[in-house]
Parts: C-alpha cells; structure tokens; sequence
C-alpha cells in the first residue's frame, strides 16, 4: 500500500503565494537555512509555477501569484534553536521586526517579523518544558501579563 504521506512531508504544508518567489527563496535561504528541493518549475510568462524548500523539518511550497491577484500573505510559526539570532538575520535581509524577541508564560520566547513579501513570521525557541501546574502559576505573574499584553498588542495586520 501506498504511504497517503509522502516521505519528508507533514499532513499540513503551508503555500506561500508571493509576486517574487525567487526573491522569497532568497530569503527563507538567507534567514532560515532553507535547502532548495529541486529546482523551480517555471510556467508561461517566466512566472514560477511550483518551487519547494525544506526549512528544518518541514516543507514549504511556493509559486508566483497570478498578476489580478490580491496579495495572499502567510502567518506561519517556525521553531528554531536561536529565536534571537535568526530573528536578527531576519531583519538584516530586510523583514520589518513587528515584536521582539519575548519570553511567554507557556516557555517559548516568541518574536514576529514581516519579511519584505508580506508574510508574517513567528520565530520561536522553546526555553523550558512545563507541565500545566506551572504553566497557570506564570500566566498570573505580573511578568508574564505584561509580556502577553505586549505580543498581543502588536499590529500583526497592515493598515490599508
């Protein structure tokens, strides 16, 4: 019988739908040590038709979008071991920082950037494992509230 998924792929895989995906694999390249998968297949009118990278465990499927298209951004959440770092390169290849880098009550430090195509991206390191008991203790701690308030608070969708 045939594995319903293929290998190296997860029941869900994000698209990311952009005007230049060359310039998106450029970036997830660059920022997230993406490994290309072959090589772009490009359609009529020089557009890129399917492309596909593996970022850590995981592949993200791209292509050009259809110039009457309105623009599809993606908000994807990526785990990383150095939130900090590759957050940092993130902004240095170009992505504007929507928050910074900030510790959560549940043990992740979490920060958001928009990359210079649009999509939003939460960049996230597990610091420590908790179990729930701990979990509620530090979503009361004063710390934490303002750190959820901050993330929260964040203007994670362009004005028009």
């Amino acid at each position: 019988m045939n594995n319903p998924i293929p290998d190296g792929y997860h029941s869900v895989t994000p698209w990311i739908i952009s005007r230049d995906t060359a310039g998106v694999i450029d970036f997830l390249k660059w920022v997230f040590d993406a490994e290309p998968m072959g090589e772009p297949v490009y359609v009529e009118g020089g557009k890129i038709g399917h492309a596909e990278v593996r970022v850590g465990d995981s592949v993200v499927m791209l292509f050009d979008a259809q110039d009457d298209w309105v623009d599809t951004p993606a908000y994807l959440r990526l785990y990383v071991e150095d939130s900090i770092e590759t957050q940092r390169r993130a902004v240095e290849a170009g992505a504007e920082e929507v928050t910074k880098q900030t510790e959560l009550f549940f043990g992740d430090r979490v920060g958001r950037v928009r990359d210079p195509f649009g999509n939003l991206w939460w960049i996230q390191t597990r610091l420590v494992d908790l179990e729930y008991p701990e979990m509620e203790r530090r979503m009361n701690d004063p710390k934490f509230i303002e750190a959820m308030r901050y993330v929260s608070g964040a203007k994670i969708i362009p004005s028009r």
